[in-house]
């Protein structure tokens, strides 16, 4: 998996496009975003489908432009690789805009229950994202078994009521409403049996490819330290000292560590060696080494570049705030304690490294 780069980063140009959308606040932006990923999503392949690098490229290259705008395509692209790991391709096929809800929090309860017509879902879901703007969702909800199962679940019908999106308003990805969404006896069609959403080895591929997004993230703050340094190159103006040199080099080491997992990770899935316990701790792994990267970079050039670019650069700021609110999907200390006893129960007694 090469480094992204923003003058040759996507496939359509008009992700560009949608990335200066939302960056400026246009009316329409989360539209025009959703049309990229509509069209990626019939571009890109699934993970595990031998081609997995090659959507984690994209997928960080859209981070590189804007995180919005992968925090937009890439629930897209997940839903569509569970509808297809599913046997779904009847729903995965729709010219539909996708989101994915599973998370849970204490407060909300999504039951599912089937009924005459069918299985329906009654109950609040928290953290749904662009709820007033997908079409469909796969939605995670109780069957009343103490596990949970996966449904497809049309937005369009009126028993689904997005709430308010202003409980999370964060300085970064907060162009991406986030909110409760309620839903009344609202049809749902399975995806999978009970636990199957969990346990699939798609899971943990979904998990990296998240951390793909927190990759291009980080390359895109590094570039302003990269082109800082390319300007001090010209004639008249200051070079940089070696404090500045060290700090190139630390970032540059960071996203090499970064890249280097992912790539790894792609060729594990795509070789067929991350189901299972493998998966779960490659997973673990990688979004370890990814996060612990970007928040290293954000440091870096932080103090490299001083309180300038946080005070007066408005696109650094959007990246610096969204990148730390993004990489909060991993779970800092209890995913580590998370890989450690993975590592522990699998091993059967053989060092991991």
């Amino acid at each position: 998996m090469p480094p992204p780069h923003p003058r040759h980063a996507t496939g359509p140009e008009s992700a560009r496009e949608a990335a200066a959308a939302l960056r400026e606040a246009r009316p329409g932006a989360l539209d025009q975003a959703l049309r990229v990923a509509r069209a990626l999503g019939e571009e890109l392949p699934v993970p595990g489908a031998g081609r997995t690098g090659q959507l984690w490229l994209r997928l960080s290259e859209l981070a590189r432009l804007d995180l919005s705008l992968a925090r937009v395509v890439e629930p897209h692209l997940d839903a569509l690789a569970v509808l297809r790991q599913a046997g779904l391709e009847e729903f995965a096929g729709l010219p539909a805009a996708w989101g994915v809800w599973a998370a849970e929090a204490p407060g909300h309860e999504l039951a599912a229950r089937r009924g005459p017509g069918g299985w329906e879902l009654t109950g609040s879901k928290a953290w749904c994202s662009l709820a007033a703007h997908l079409d469909r969702a796969v939605v995670t909800a109780s069957t009343g078994t103490g596990r949970r199962r996966a449904f497809v679940v049309d937005l369009a019908h009126p028993g689904v009521v997005p709430g308010s999106t202003q409980e999370w308003r964060p300085a970064g990805l907060g162009d991406v409403p986030t909110g409760g969404v309620r839903c009344t006896a609202v049809p749902a069609v399975p995806v999978g049996e009970d636990g199957w959403y969990l346990e699939r080895p798609g899971f943990a591929w979904g998990g990296i490819g998240v951390a793909a997004c927190w990759y291009g993230g980080a390359a895109g703050v590094a570039d302003l330290l990269w082109d800082d340094a390319v300007r001090r190159r010209e004639p008249g103006r200051r070079p940089l000292d070696q404090l500045g040199h060290a700090a190139l080099g630390t970032v540059d080491a960071r996203l090499h560590s970064a890249r280097t997992a992912l790539c790894t990770a792609a060729e594990q899935v795509d070789a067929g060696r991350a189901g299972g316990e493998r998966g779960a701790v490659l997973a673990l792994r990688t979004r370890r080494v990814v996060a612990r990267a970007a928040e290293a970079v954000v440091g870096e050039v932080s103090a490299a570049t001083g309180p300038g670019p946080l005070t007066g650069a408005p696109e650094h700021v959007r990246r610096v705030s969204a990148l730390q609110v993004y990489v909060r999907q991993e779970h800092a200390q209890r995913d580590a304690a998370a890989l450690g006893r993975a590592l522990l129960e699998g091993a059967a007694g053989d060092r991991p490294w």
